[in-house]
């Protein structure tokens, strides 16, 4: 009799057991995607650095799986995240550009994500998990008027938002400076001031008697000063309230933004999504404004570091990331959540001053930087998988990835097998788990703008990987490591140097690129740029209106499918009618109730 009862007794309990470990009948996993901006390979401590101390990121390595060839598919925050979030490059959704402007430049634009595209948070979303995005988005906010919010992070597929519909950087801070369009600022200032100079005179030849001046031209004149003045002052100077904000979903709750508080809000609401949802399944897209400039001051962690404010700022980082490891702990939820940490691209060289010294990351022993085209400095990336029960932990992984991977492996995690649009990333699975040892990546393809700047070829039963350089930034001054002239790389025209034949690295021998090869060095010299020619044509028509041409000669003002280039001047200039705004435009301002915290 009494085993009769301990029969079912132990059924329950070893049921009960396996919910426990994360391996339940049909339970699907959470996911948690942390996303550092402008954060260098070479500043976390598993991936070389030891003089920063980044314990909580190592120790993500240490449990999980690390990637150490995992490759972003831009160099610049809009596009890369872009192809982040929809699992293509982002030219298929128009995220490029042809000139100077490779990222959005105000709230008030009516550029960004457009409504047609699919991310994987939609995805998700469809199979029953709760989805929210807490920190930096920078895909746009509004189409044609205030409100219509058809690039916000709500309509695409994330049911709760918490952050900064921009991003962090200069003009949020007093006493920075400006990073957006500081040139043209200065020249709409000096036309302004030459009007200004103009009109004077013309009222002292009145006053004076010198010459006949109608009143009618005096009057248009100090119109006309009263416009130029306008077109600069107001989208530029008032830059910190138009672009600074915090929205919750599609509410500005602060207007601008009180930025020394940010990272412990941005923490706590992190925080707060996981244990709201615990019980049920969830993505959560930890969108960190760290480290993108300005630096943060937060009196627990200044001073702190070997590195200056830079370092101070990393040491945060990884201890947000070591509190967001330890909700998920304790919570019990480990073994059923995958989490991910990564950069959106590399590090920004240029960046720096002398009082602060360096304020942008070190990419380790990879050439180039940020915004610096298929240079491997500005695009290969820290990438940590951890999922105890599931990845081996201390697993290195040494295939070509992408953060586009990510899209498909969360729809297979998630059991998504809807029919799916044009894919440029692949289920990571199989090779996080073991179950094979090469990538599907054998070609990858690196973008500057709308230009395709060079080629990643991975030949099948060759440990090399031949990477091809169309043509490459302009250094300055030369020999230098960056474009400190104009503190970040173009991708047209002067700004670069084409190559024919195009120049080619072996990055499994020359991981600095820094010996090209040539017919004399290299057997397969010609073969390797056959078949990465072969690639791109095969790659090019995939875009139906031809939006990849291999140099920067040419330019396209449609992407994929009709789909409008967003980075155009027309796009990205401010419009009052697109801003965001708490309170009555144009008297916009507000702060966040923060009591509760």
């Amino acid at each position: 009799m009494r085993s009769v009862l301990l029969a079912p007794l132990l059924f329950l309990l070893l049921t009960a057991g396996s919910d426990v470990t994360g391996k339940g009948f049909d339970q699907k996993p959470n996911f948690v995607l942390m996303v550092v901006d402008d954060l260098g390979i070479g500043d976390i401590g598993c991936y070389g650095n030891d003089t920063i101390r980044t314990p909580n990121i190592d120790r993500l390595a240490s449990e999980g799986v690390k990637l150490t060839q995992h490759i972003a598919a831009a160099p610049l925050c809009t596009p890369s995240r872009t192809a982040f979030m929809t699992g293509r490059y982002a030219i298929r959704s128009g995220m490029v550009s042809t000139g100077r402007v490779q990222v959005l430049l105000f709230l008030g634009g009516s550029g960004g994500l457009v409504p047609s595209e699919t991310t994987f948070a939609k995805r998700l979303q469809h199979q029953g998990y709760t989805t929210g995005l807490v920190g930096k988005w920078h895909l746009g906010v509004n189409c044609k008027h205030r409100g219509d919010h058809c690039h916000h992070p709500n309509q695409h597929g994330f049911s709760y938002f918490y952050g900064l519909p921009f991003t962090l950087f200069n003009d949020c801070v007093p006493g920075e400076g400006s990073d957006v369009l500081v040139d043209l600022q200065r020249t709409l200032q000096n036309l302004t001031m030459l009007l200004g100079v103009g009109l004077l005179t013309i009222v002292c030849v009145r006053v004076c008697g010198l010459f006949e001046v109608s009143l009618w031209l005096l009057v248009l004149h100090f119109f006309l000063c009263i416009l130029a003045t306008a077109v600069w002052y107001v989208p530029f100077e008032f830059l910190s309230t138009w672009n600074c904000i915090i929205m919750r979903n599609q509410e500005v709750i602060e207007q601008p933004m009180t930025v020394e508080t940010l990272p412990q809000r941005l923490l706590g609401e992190a925080q707060n999504f996981i244990k709201r949802n615990v019980d049920h399944p969830f993505l959560l897209v930890f969108s960190l404004a760290h480290i993108h400039t300005p630096m943060f001051k937060t009196p627990q962690f200044a001073g702190k570091s070997r590195h200056g404010a830079y370092g101070d700022n990393l040491e945060e980082v990884d201890w947000m990331i070591g509190k967001i490891t330890e909700t998920v702990d304790s919570l019990g939820i480990a073994n059923n959540t995958l989490m991910y940490f990564t950069s959106d691209h590399g590090g920004h060289l240029e960046d720096s001053d002398s009082q602060t010294g360096q304020k942008g990351g070190w990419n380790g022993i990879y050439k180039g930087g940020k915004a610096m085209g298929g240079w491997e400095g500005g695009i290969r990336v820290p990438g940590i998988f951890r999922w105890p029960g599931r990845l081996r932990a201390g697993k290195v992984v040494d295939e070509p990835t992408s953060l586009m991977d990510l899209y498909p492996t969360l729809k297979y995690l998630a059991k998504d097998t809807q029919p799916d649009r044009q894919s440029d990333g692949y289920n990571l699975m199989p090779l996080l788990e073991g179950e094979v040892a090469r990538s599907e990546h054998e070609f990858m393809f690196h973008y500057c703008g709308i230009y395709l700047n060079a080629v990643r070829w991975h030949p099948p039963g060759s440990d090399s990987i031949f990477k091809v350089h169309f043509f490459t930034p302009n250094f300055f001054p030369p020999g230098a490591g960056g474009c400190y002239d104009t503190r970040i790389c173009l991708c047209h025209g002067e700004h670069v140097t084409h190559h024919d034949p195009p120049l080619l690295y072996d990055l499994f021998h020359d991981p600095s690129e820094s010996r090209p090869l040539t017919p004399d060095t290299e057997p397969r010299y010609a073969e390797i740029l056959e078949q990465t020619a072969k690639a791109v044509e095969r790659h090019k028509s995939t875009l139906p209106n031809e939006q990849a041409p291999a140099d920067a000669h040419s330019e396209a003002n449609t992407a994929e499918q009709g789909v409008e280039l967003q980075l155009t001047w027309d796009k990205i200039l401010w419009k009052p009618w697109l801003q965001p705004c708490c309170g009555t435009f144009p008297f916009c301002g507000c702060k966040e109730n923060t009591t509760h915290m």
